[in-house]
């Protein structure tokens, strides 16, 4: 496993690294300074013990170790090709590291108080804080980007950050392959993004024996005019939630997977993943079709009746899996 820091001007990062370090027994790796410091190039890596010439033998050596513990300092200087590398290996975790811009003034001071570096003006400080992040060049910009994880370190206290880094388990190696579970509904996430209907996007997706069934988004029927274009009044006109639904032309998610799946197709031990809690009308459709278990992530107007309704035929879990509710049917 290797966990690469990045983040602005005292944001934190060195106070992580040595966290996973003296915690979870992470090798903490650093850039050494090459004979040109001009080039991106020339930068070189060492965990104090070992050196790396290149950031290609960086990530040839943790490869092949790839089951050990690293952490790296200095992002900003992994050049571009060698960044692509590390985002394509399965055993990397970029974790971008901010704080406000007043919380880092005040522990670049408390840093020049400490030691002999040259004190900037906060001006000089914004400047310089500025650079790290924009420069075309070299700015980190693109890093936080493309980070896999955001961690907001906004007080000078050591045991916040260290509360706060013990809640996200980043020695956790499930950050680095999500489960079944996270999978199926960032496919569900994925397929909201398809909805036109006006009132909310909301996703689906039918699984058995952890293979995609069908998806479905929630929108006006095929050949009428989307509801985003105003194909749906009742969407469109701004109505109160849960009124006028007998007059609303946009199919739900869920009823759209079924619909395309069909009874057959779902048989016996599927899946429903939706990121919206089921409405009543669907929820009947979901028990009728003989779906064995529900997944969702967000909750809604209609949850106690979703509830009254499967529990007698589902056995609910309060929070089973991370940041999702489950039910199983009682066979």
């Amino acid at each position: 496993m290797l966990i690469g820091v990045c983040g602005g001007i005292c944001a934190g990062k060195t106070e992580v690294a040595k966290y996973l370090e003296t915690k979870h027994a992470f090798t903490v790796i650093r850039k050494e300074e090459a004979n040109n410091i001009n080039s991106r190039d020339c930068v070189s890596w060492t965990d104090g013990e070992k050196s790396y010439a290149s950031s290609k033998d960086l990530v040839d050596y943790v490869t092949r170790h790839w089951s050990k513990r690293f952490v790296m300092l200095g992002m900003s200087s992994v050049e571009n090709k060698a960044l692509e590398t590390f985002l394509r290996r399965p055993f990397f975790l970029l974790l971008s590291v901010d704080a406000p811009i007043l919380v880092r003034w005040q522990r670049y001071q408390k840093r020049v108080l400490d030691s002999s570096s040259l004190q900037w003006t906060f001006e000089n400080f914004v400047q310089e804080c500025d650079t790290n992040m924009y420069h075309p060049d070299h700015g980190i910009a693109h890093l936080v980007q493309k980070s896999t994880m955001r961690l907001l370190n906004s007080t000078n206290n050591l045991e916040t950050l260290h509360q706060n880094l013990d809640a996200l388990k980043l020695e956790d190696e499930s950050r680095l392959r999500p489960s079944w579970d996270a999978y199926f509904m960032q496919l569900a996430s994925l397929a909201a993004h398809r909805s036109n209907c006006m009132k909310r996007r909301v996703g689906c997706v039918l699984v058995r024996g952890k293979r995609v069934i069908s998806t479905g988004y929630n929108g006006t029927p095929r050949n009428l005019v989307n509801c985003n274009e105003g194909g749906c009044k009742r969407c469109n006109s701004g109505t109160e939630r849960g009124v006028g639904l007998m007059t609303c032309l946009c199919i739900h998610a869920e009823e759209n997977a079924l619909l395309e799946a069909g009874r057959e197709r779902v048989g016996d031990g599927a899946t429903l993943y939706c990121d919206t809690c089921p409405c009543l009308t669907c929820s009947i459709k979901i028990v009728q079709v003989g779906i064995t278990e529900v997944v969702y992530s967000q909750g809604y107007s209609m949850d106690t009746e979703f509830w009254k309704l499967v529990g007698s035929n589902f056995e609910s879990s309060t929070q089973p899996k991370r940041d999702c509710y489950v039910f199983r049917l009682i066979v």
